[in-house]
């Protein structure tokens, strides 16, 4: 019998063979911490007498969330990362470096990794054949400490795209229609392998979208397949040699197999204040909007930027909406300087911050006011989300955020392209 990706890895790390539903053992590669949970596992750490790290030089920790800190609670819970990375040797990336997935995946995992974070949102490194997961505070300490952990493997949705995306139809919008066509907790504690013609043709960039968002269906993680796209991107990040090709078997047995058209979407937006509050655009369309926030981990990288970019190019945000622009790293943001986008936005009339989590955890940099309406590219529009209980918040595509910016409404940005 055939083995998925998530199976092939899992066996690999396991030192034996190991099917979905086993319990496991497993060797750990990579592991992440970032400032909203990393104090809670070096405490954890420090009551068990396990403060060291087995792998120190593939352990990160992030200070991305609240970058720079707003309050002084917050910056003394920096000053508990920033000692045990001097104690422990691990590496630290400080205020403006940017988001620990859209780093790591950058500079780090490769295809066949396990990675484990202190996020729910570390299933993004997953769009480069890595088995990435979050995990809780005391389990990823634990999996730093002695380099492995336990896990149940999961059984895989395979959700295969054919055809190709009309114009104004991105990654996100997939995501968003694969979200609200299974439910928030349509593939808990699966694996949601993502395959097709239509992922084939896309870049990385809208692969690790993708797997992002792998977790608001309540998935383990999400995978794709490594291909020659995942080879040319590991060369052009100067780690060719970790290249390796890893893909399920064609008799592989999944839990169930999604066919979806591409060429049948449209651009999609997900109402507060859940994630599977999937609409049409057209159904949103006359919406006030008060800001516009174009960034995170979801949909901050360079792709994201220059699709806006494009949109924004001469023209200015609506006198009556806010727009931030929140590059996902320092690399994505001198990147984007170089190209021109940067100045572009600046004109436009936005607000660009250093990398980071931005406005997406409402901790700050952009916390709405009572009943304002925020349209945003992160991947979550939960109550309170954004710092207040009181906003709204409406998750799209950077195609469909920079052109309602413009128009100060939602509205189907094919009108702009």
């Amino acid at each position: 019998m055939g083995k998925t990706i998530v199976e092939k890895i899992m066996s690999e790390h396991s030192g034996k063979d190991v099917k979905a539903g086993d319990l496991t053992i497993a060797k750990v590669d990579a592991a992440l911490l970032q400032d909203g949970t990393g104090p809670l596992a070096v405490k954890q750490l420090e009551g068990m007498n396990l403060v060291k790290a087995a792998n120190p030089e593939r352990t990160f920790i992030f200070i991305d969330h609240a970058s720079p800190s707003p309050r002084k609670e917050l910056s003394n819970d920096h000053k508990i990362l920033r000692a045990f990375a001097e104690k422990t040797g691990v590496k630290l990336f400080d205020i403006g470096e940017g988001v620990c997935h859209q780093i790591v995946s950058e500079h780090y995992i490769n295809p066949g990794d396990i990675l484990v974070g202190a996020d729910s949102h570390t299933c993004t490194a997953g769009g480069l054949g890595a088995f990435a997961t979050g995990m809780g505070s005391t389990d990823v300490a634990v999996a730093i400490a002695l380099g492995k952990t336990w896990f149940r493997v999961p059984e895989t949705i395979k959700i295969n795209i054919k055809g190709k995306f009309k114009k104004g139809v991105y990654a996100k919008d997939v995501i968003l229609y694969i979200i609200g066509k299974i439910g928030a907790d349509g593939a808990t504690y699966k694996a949601l392998e993502f395959a097709g013609p239509a992922v084939k043709a896309m870049s990385i960039s809208e692969r690790l979208t993708l797997c992002n968002m792998a977790v608001e269906a309540g998935a383990k993680t999400g995978v794709v397949a490594s291909d020659e796209k995942t080879k040319a991107y590991l060369k052009a990040n100067g780690r060719l040699k970790k290249y390796r090709k890893i893909e399920s078997d064609k008799d592989a047995v999944y839990e169930q197999v999604i066919e979806i058209d591409a060429a049948k979407l449209s651009p999609l937006i997900a109402f507060p204040h859940t994630v599977d509050n999937v609409k049409d655009v057209k159904e949103a369309k006359g919406i006030k909007v008060n800001q516009v926030f174009i960034g995170t981990c979801t949909n901050g990288r360079l792709d994201d930027l220059k699709i806006a970019a494009k949109i924004l190019k001469g023209k200015k945000r609506h006198a009556n909406t806010r727009l931030i622009i929140t590059p996902a790293s320092k690399d994505v943001f001198l990147q984007a300087d170089k190209a021109g986008y940067i100045r572009t936005f600046i004109e436009a009339g936005a607000a660009v911050t250093s990398a980071g989590c931005g406005p997406c955890v409402g901790v700050h940099a952009g916390i709405l006011g009572d009943n304002e309406v925020c349209l945003s590219t992160q991947n979550r529009n939960f109550k309170g989300r954004m710092g207040n209980p009181e906003g709204q918040i409406f998750l799209c595509s950077p195609a469909t955020a920079a052109a309602s910016a413009i128009a100060g409404e939602i509205v189907d940005p094919r009108r702009y392209l």
